[in-house]
């Protein structure tokens, strides 16, 4: 119970983000993911083709 207890406490003592931060953030997550995700498509198209070209 002395656990849950000190975990009650460290919960009221943590900062949570505004509702309008936290949509900032996540904008940014979001955004982050589909340009790696485009930047990952366009390497490997680009590594299969000149792999196609040097094994044929």
């Amino acid at each position: 119970m002395k656990f849950l207890r000190s975990v009650a406490a460290e919960m009221k003592q943590v900062s949570w983000p505004s509702k309008k931060q936290l949509r900032k953030d996540t904008l940014v997550v979001i955004e982050t993911s589909i340009l790696f995700a485009v930047l990952f498509f366009v390497m490997d198209t680009a590594i299969q083709t000149v792999f196609g070209w040097i094994l044929k």
